[in-house]
C-alpha cells in the first residue's frame, strides 16, 4: 500500500506455506479473485493501509464495528481492518488434500466496517512499557509456583525460535520503524511462552488454586502481548497517519 515493494513480493509474503489465498465480496467483483487484483482493488477504493485486529471472547482489540464485522473476527480470531476505506477483511481457513499431503487455502471475505479508531490499542511506547511490565510479574508467580511450562517440549520449541531469530527472519515489511520491530519480537517471544506454558497441562501446578493463579496470571500477560502485536503491525498506519496531521 505504500509502494515500498511490489504487489507480487507482498502477495507471496501473505500467503507464505499456504496454497492459495482469494479475495470474496470485493467491491466491484462478482466473484472471488486473486489477492494481486484485491490488493490493487483495496488501493483504487482509497485504502492507504491495513490494520490488524487480534480479537479474543470479551476483548475486542482493534475492532471498529459494526457488529456483523466484529462478530465474523471474533469467530476467525484475526481481520485485517482498511485505512482509508471502509472496508475490512477476515479469513477463512480450509484444509485440503489427501493425508500426507493436506495444503491450507484461505478465503478472505471482505465486509464493511465503520471508519472510528480500533478498539484498545495502545501506542508503540505503552506496549513496550506494559510488556515488559506484564513479563516481570508473571514470571514471578509462576515461578512461585513452579509451573512454567518445562521440559523437552518446550525446550524445543523455544529453540525453534532462537533459530528462526538468529536467521535473522523479516518480521515486519519494509519501512515499518525500528522500535515495532523490537515490541514485535518482544510480543512474539511472550506469546510463544505463553503457548508452551498452556501445551505443558498444568505444569508443576497440583491443586485447584495452583491451576487457578496459573491462569490468572498467564492470562493478562497473554492480553498484553496481542496488544502489544496489534500495535507493532499497525505502527506504520499510525506514523503515516501522525504525518498526514
Amino acid at each position: 500500500m505504500a509502494g515500498l515493494i511490489s504487489p507480487d513480493d507482498a502477495v507471496l509474503a501473505i500467503v507464505g506455506e499456504d496454497a492459495v489465498h482469494r479475495v470474496e465480496g470485493l467491491p466491484g467483483e462478482s466473484g472471488p479473485v486473486g489477492l494481486t487484483l484485491a490488493l490493487g482493488r483495496l488501493r483504487a477504493l482509497g485504502a492507504t493501509g491495513l490494520r490488524v485486529a487480534l480479537p479474543a471472547p470479551g476483548h475486542p482489540l482493534g475492532l471498529s464495528g459494526p457488529p456483523d464485522f466484529n462478530t465474523r473476527a471474533l469467530d476467525a480470531e484475526e481481520a485485517v481492518v482498511c485505512h482509508g476505506a471502509a472496508l475490512g477483511l477476515v479469513p477463512e481457513v480450509h484444509e485440503a488434500g489427501p493425508d500426507g499431503d493436506v495444503h491450507v487455502e484461505v478465503v478472505w471475505h471482505c465486509l464493511p466496517v465503520r471508519q472510528a479508531p480500533p478498539a484498545d490499542v495502545p501506542s508503540l511506547g505503552e506496549a513496550e512499557r506494559e510488556l515488559a511490565e506484564a513479563l516481570r510479574e508473571a514470571t514471578e508467580v509462576l515461578s512461585r509456583l513452579d509451573v512454567a511450562g518445562s521440559g523437552p517440549v518446550a525446550e524445543a520449541a523455544i529453540d525453534a525460535y532462537r533459530a528462526r531469530a538468529e536467521r535473522g527472519r523479516e518480521v515486519l515489511a519494509p519501512g515499518y520503524p525500528p522500535r515495532a520491530v523490537r515490541v514485535l519480537e518482544l510480543a512474539q517471544r511472550v506469546g510463544l511462552l505463553i503457548s508452551v506454558a498452556y501445551e505443558n497441562g498444568h505444569g508443576g501446578a497440583v491443586s485447584a488454586s495452583e491451576m487457578a493463579a496459573r491462569a490468572e496470571a498467564l492470562r493478562p500477560v497473554e492480553r498484553t502481548a496481542r496488544r502489544a502485536q496489534v500495535a507493532a503491525y499497525n505502527a506504520f498506519v499510525e506514523e503515516r497517519e501522525r504525518g498526514a496531521r
